[in-house]
């Protein structure tokens, strides 16, 4: 998927890019008159239309130049990249892309959290203070003397503005898209919605993608554009299957799994570790029934999970379970850990679907899906998250599948999902795209 991002200045368009990049898009700005680069690989463009300061009938203008050459690089995605203290000719630039398309509609967000910028009650605060009492109202060129941004964009553009509040916004997905398909339905084209969280971005883009008859176009700073994308991204992934091969047992990884199953709306493959920790017949009827589940889900899921972390999970005994079996403790966790690898090896051996990329948690579910799959080296291109590193597999039944591996105890909440989704966005044909 390609994004295409209209800015009104350099340093704009560079804030969006750096968005997006975050996000796994290959991102590239383009200074204001230049050409699309010759580069297949970038999937994200950001054009300067150094705008900012120009009557409005040039900005327009210039906005739809930019558009044409998007349309011509095959953009899936427009947005618009509007000032976060809203300077600018906001109305004539969104007026101008919203009457190239007749069900094109403008989801406008303003707030930008790691920058200070929150708008509730429609009106924008830089740092909690009203936009209108900064600095930046003071501006020679373009000062603001109004913080409610409805308002603003009311005064400037030609169509009508309607504004959704936090309280909407924090009951969530559902709730929002009611309200947006709502006003949309009532004829707004430009609907500001209020936020002051990176989580209820994240809320108002699941909302946005969900829309299927209108071209949503996100109006922001850059935030929005990213989650957007990030959103837009993960839905349009259809027969491209990601299989996710999570062992590790630390309340972490669980926090993180749960985010992805959340997220995504995953039904993963709980494996039984109780079954796989042992020398029994019962290793391999486990490793059988959980196969048979991920061939079965496989058909659903683009984002296939096998895990031996459920949330009814307990901590096993492996010592107690060595000695009842008379065999190493090391064993019993190697048994784990290898049933877990004979399982995906199966899937990716045998499953009619194209697997775009493989993610693992824990450096021994790594180790034993190498060991059984065949894999001669995993070749190493970047670096996802702090030790989560992405590459390819060499040799064997994953043989040039891309793979994101990571530590049981690295990162955040968010960063198995952020892993999974840089699978997604630098997967081409199966292959690795650099």
């Amino acid at each position: 998927m390609k994004i295409g991002v209209i800015a009104d200045d350099l340093t704009g368009a560079n804030a969006t890019g750096v968005c997006l990049s975050k996000k796994a898009f290959r991102s590239a700005t383009v200074v204001f008159g230049g050409e699309i680069p010759k580069n297949s690989s970038l999937n994200a463009l950001c054009f300067d239309t150094d705008s900012r300061y120009v009557q409005p009938q040039i900005a327009a203008q210039r906005v739809l130049r930019v558009q044409k050459q998007l349309d011509m690089w095959g953009a899936d995605v427009i947005a618009k990249r509007i000032d976060s203290t809203v300077r600018g000719n906001l109305g004539s630039e969104i007026d101008a892309l919203l009457e190239i398309k007749a069900n094109r509609i403008a989801v406008v967000i303003v707030t930008y959290p790691d920058s200070g910028r929150s708008v509730t009650g429609g009106y924008l605060l830089v740092d909690g203070v009203p936009v209108e009492k900064t600095d930046v109202a003071k501006d020679p060129m373009n000062p603001i003397t109004d913080s409610h941004v409805p308002s603003i964009l009311q005064k400037q553009s030609h169509h009508k503005v309607t504004h959704i509040t936090l309280s909407c916004v924090l009951q969530g997905q559902l709730a929002l898209r009611e309200q947006l398909v709502q006003q949309i339905e009532e004829g707004s084209r430009i609907i500001v919605i209020d936020a002051i969280s990176n989580e209820d971005i994240d809320v108002i883009a699941e909302a946005m993608v969900t829309i299927k008859d209108f071209d949503v176009m996100p109006v922001d700073p850059g935030p929005l554009t990213a989650a957007y994308g990030y959103a837009k991204t993960a839905q349009s992934v259809k027969n491209n299957k990601i299989i996710v091969t999570v062992g590790s047992i630390t309340s972490l990884t669980g926090y993180q799994l749960q985010y992805v199953i959340d997220k995504r709306n995953a039904n993963p493959v709980y494996v039984n570790p109780q079954q796989l920790a042992s020398v029994s017949s019962s290793w391999d009827e486990e490793i059988a029934r959980a196969t048979a589940e991920a061939f079965e889900k496989l058909f659903s899921e683009d984002v296939l999970i096998i895990t031996t972390y459920s949330p009814r999970t307990e901590k096993l005994d492996l010592w107690t379970l060595a000695k009842e079996q008379n065999v190493p403790e090391e064993i019993v966790a190697k048994r784990i850990t290898e049933g877990l690898a004979m399982i995906t090896n199966q899937v990716v051996q045998h499953a009619k679907s194209r697997i775009n990329g493989s993610f693992s948690s824990g450096g021994d579910v790594t180790a034993a899906i190498c060991a059984i799959s065949g894999a001669e080296a995993i070749q190493l291109y970047d670096e996802v998250l702090p030790r989560a590193a992405f590459g390819r597999f060499i040799g064997g039944t994953f043989d040039g599948i891309p793979v994101v591996t990571k530590g049981g105890t690295v990162g955040d909440k968010h960063s198995i999902d952020e892993c999974i989704q840089y699978l997604i966005n630098n997967k081409e044909e199966g292959r690795v795209t650099i």
